[in-house]
């Protein structure tokens, strides 16, 4: 059994993406952990915390993979686990970064208390509904999880984390700030629509689109936000570091 878990089917591309996932999350970790000592000092928590994510995530993409060689379902409740973990840990990166023009600890506590309200809503909307799919319970913990997206949404692009960014002074900071939020904006699109394949889904009972393939998108939009929240904040620390 454990030779069969360490076997990855050449056709299985999902399979492909969760171990390359894996080391890619991996060998992120090591790069942000190194590179913390070549940062100024306030930066180097930025760097830390992008390192813990990439980090986290690399360990349940290990059991994840296992999960799915095994079983060929959706790891449901270790994907979830992990972006509780690691999703709150990205609001607290924006947190972070505008904390040289201001950032109060009340913008940490609000943007993590709606990643958590996203997370825990779409948890629920995915994991309990009643077999065979539920549009109605769907749509109702959709929209609810959807709320705690907006604000994130928003606040990164014209609320809160917007207005301190533009107040920095710090080109570096403006423009990074902005990038994540396109990240937000579309790298994290995905998750709704992955969530809208499962039964009871929009996508799922008007298009006839299924989660087969799931996972696959999930994973590629993991790496892709996860890395990438982390190198755009070592491209403002970097930059920052230089002009010190």
């Amino acid at each position: 059994m454990f030779l069969d878990l360490l076997t990855i089917p050449k056709d299985d591309p999902i399979a492909f993406t969760f171990f390359t996932g894996y080391m890619a999350m991996l060998a992120a970790s090591v790069f942000f952990f190194f590179e913390r000592g070549s940062v100024d000092g306030k930066w180097k928590l930025s760097l830390l915390v992008s390192g813990l994510i990439t980090g986290i995530a690399a360990v349940h993409y290990y059991y994840m993979r296992d999960y799915y060689m095994a079983t060929g379902e959706n790891p449901t409740a270790l994907r979830y686990i992990d972006w509780t973990l690691t999703v709150p840990l990205m609001c607290v990166e924006f947190y972070l970064l505008t904390k040289v023009a201001g950032a109060k600890s009340s913008l940490l506590w609000k943007l993590i208390g709606a990643s958590v309200l996203m997370l825990v809503a779409g948890y629920i909307g995915e994991a309990f509904n009643p077999e065979g799919g539920s549009t109605a319970h769907s749509v109702k913990w959709g929209v609810i999880s959807t709320v705690g997206y907006v604000y994130i949404l928003y606040t990164a692009w014209y609320g809160e984390v917007a207005n301190l960014a533009a107040s920095s002074g710090n080109e570096a900071v403006k423009t990074g700030v902005r990038t994540l939020a396109w990240f937000v904006l579309v790298g994290w699109a995905i998750y709704p629509i992955g969530y809208m394949c499962m039964p009871g889904g929009w996508l799922n009972t008007s298009l006839g689109w299924d989660s087969t393939n799931v996972d696959l998108f999930y994973n590629i939009a993991d790496a892709i936000n996860k890395i990438g929240f982390g190198l755009v904040v070592y491209s403002i620390a970097t930059s920052s570091s230089k002009e010190a």
